[in-house]
């Protein structure tokens, strides 16, 4: 029988991944700092700690690169949902904790939070990040009757338009679990869930993150 056990990466390719991940990381660090991009290629290698010329072996532009970069952040969010939210079946629910655990991680993941309220809007229909999970859950929820919604789409733009200026708001001013309550239950009801039902899922115990 012939192995298909995966082979271990070759050293070359384990540093090469280095690399461009720490180039990526060092993006999301500048994103989350400034919200710019116009930043050298060269003050980049260098918070990187990689030479010059690496940056040409992994990127052929900076855009390719903040790219990218917003792309790690933004997936690295979701899966952190999908791990907190993990067994949680019913649609709306899922939606509630997601509002919630936006507003709560934001002291957890502050970098990524950053880059979400800066560059979310632009991503907010992709295929990466929260967008795709909370497709799912609104076309979950509109499929069995548990949402009164018709376009899923339409409905994340208005959650994910909510949700960014909740963030933005908790810029300038210190803002507590319950704000993320009131989010929740604002949301569910504009899904079509009666008041005292979404009052009650929006004061559901959370899963602590870290």
């Amino acid at each position: 029988m012939q192995d298909t056990t995966p082979r271990p990466a070759s050293r070359f390719e384990r540093r090469r991944a280095r690399t461009r991940q720490a180039l990526i990381s060092a993006a999301r660090q500048i994103l989350a700092e400034t919200g710019e991009s116009t930043a050298s290629i060269q003050e980049i290698a260098e918070r990187a700690d990689v030479g010059f010329g690496s940056f040409y072996n992994h990127f052929e532009t900076k855009t390719a690169l903040f790219d990218a970069a917003v792309a790690d952040a933004l997936e690295e969010f979701g899966q952190l949902f999908d791990g907190l939210t993990e067994g949680i079946e019913d649609p709306a629910e899922r939606v509630a904790a997601s509002v919630r655990l936006t507003l709560r991680l934001a002291a957890f993941h502050p970098e990524i939070t950053q880059i979400m309220r800066l560059r979310g809007l632009v991503h907010l229909h992709d295929d990466i990040g929260l967008s795709p999970r909370a497709l799912r859950d609104l076309t979950a929820g509109r499929e069995s009757g548990r949402f009164r919604i018709e376009d899923p789409a339409i409905a994340l733009s208005a959650i994910g338009g909510a949700l960014l200026g909740l963030l933005q708001l908790n810029t300038v001013t210190e803002l507590d679990d319950h704000t993320g309550e009131q989010m929740a239950e604002l949301v569910l009801h504009m899904l079509g869930i009666p008041v005292d039902e979404a009052r009650e899922l929006a004061a559901r115990p959370l899963p602590e993150p870290s």
